[in-house]
């Protein structure tokens, strides 16, 4: 199942945004799977919820506090709205001028653009719904904010969807073990935040070395990054800047750093890496989320991509190790479609895609 809405893809030129983030990417993606009248399983949210007979789908205020603080998420929902919104685009630099940033071009106010972004995190929900019911696998297009922090935002990224819908699952008890495969070109570092600060509240329980035994009946999350080794977060400006005990700084629960020119060993690294992930489980998740980073591909057109450049041949491997080893085993997943930049953004899920639908 594809989840796929154009009522929540944000053209982020109409805030006067001028990042590399292609509105098109989705559409892309479409028109390549459907091409010659080809057909695939696209859903928009409206038929979505046609199909789970109208389940509540929406994220609200509580899904939010449960993953940020209160007081950040009152923020977001008062008069420092734009201010968050400046920070986690980066439109400000350090001495007050605008960096990519034009707002006298914007057609429409830059403090809108969170409520579309919010309706993108709920369709991160939805797609967990979809996976659930159908044949176990819905692959989002959209969403992906996984560097927004438990109180802060960060790398594009004002609200953790991925966490927000993670914790969703728990709570409604849906799930108990949950996986987050996080394949950007930069390190899940927000969700790795929240998790562990959610690990040090007791509400989630800490992973069990190798012990294979029950997790004490408590729900859990366990997080997976592969990402640049150098790159950002983990620059050596960024990380000159951060807090100890907080983002960058705190490790997923498996970190694959892929330093400059060992495009050659991402797969393999990644297939030992769940290995890892299964033993530090101890027994299968009941579902996982995949982040979809197309960010690692050769042609992004971000600068702060540019130490890891996965050729497309690659990425399709990529996706296709963790797709067949969550499919021979039964597990359910929602992939969500996160970085991406540039007009080539959208071929890495186009072809993954085709070759599991076409």
């Amino acid at each position: 199942m594809i989840l796929y809405d154009p009522c929540v893809t944000v053209n982020y030129r109409d805030y006067g945004i001028m990042l590399p983030i292609p509105a098109d990417r989705g559409k892309r993606v479409i028109e390549f799977l459907t091409a010659d009248g080809k057909r695939c399983p696209v859903l928009d949210f409206e038929q979505a919820l046609v199909k789970l007979k109208n389940i509540d789908y929406l994220l609200c205020k509580n899904d939010l506090v449960r993953v940020h603080s209160k007081k950040y998420i009152s923020q977001l929902c008062g008069e420092e709205l734009k201010t968050a919104l400046l920070n986690a685009f980066e439109l400000i630099d350090a001495d007050g001028n605008p960096r990519r940033y034009e707002p006298d071009r914007a057609v429409k106010p830059l403090i809108d653009l969170f409520q579309t972004l919010t309706a993108q995190a709920s369709g991160t929900y939805l797609a967990c719904l979809l996976a659930l019911s159908a044949n176990g696998f819905c692959y989002y297009l959209g969403g992906g904010m996984h560097h927004a922090r438990y109180d802060a935002p960060s790398g594009f990224c004002v609200i953790n969807d991925i966490a927000a819908a993670a914790f969703r699952l728990l709570v409604e008890k849906q799930v108990s073990l949950v996986w987050i495969i996080d394949m950007d070109a930069h390190k899940g570092d927000g969700t790795a935040e929240i998790v562990h600060f959610a690990r040090e509240r007791e509400e989630l329980q800490k992973p069990l070395k190798n012990s294979g035994a029950d997790l004490q009946n408590k729900p859990s999350v366990l997080t997976l990054s592969i990402h640049m080794a150098n790159g950002w977060p983990l620059d050596s400006e960024n990380l000159a800047l951060a807090e100890t005990g907080r983002a960058p700084l705190l490790p997923s629960d498996i970190d694959i750093g892929i330093g400059e020119g060992e495009e050659s060993a991402y797969v393999s690294r990644l297939e030992e890496s769940i290995r890892r992930l299964e033993s530090l489980s101890g027994k299968t998740p009941d579902f996982v989320f995949v982040v979809d980073g197309a960010d690692p591909y050769e042609h992004d057109e971000l600068f702060s991509t540019r130490l890891l450049r996965l050729t497309l041949e690659q990425c399709l491997e990529r996706d296709l190790l963790v797709y067949k080893y969550l499919k021979d085993r039964g597990i359910p997943s929602a992939w969500i479609q996160s970085g991406g930049y540039g007009s080539r953004a959208w071929e890495p899920h186009a072809h993954f895609l085709k070759a599991i639908y076409v």
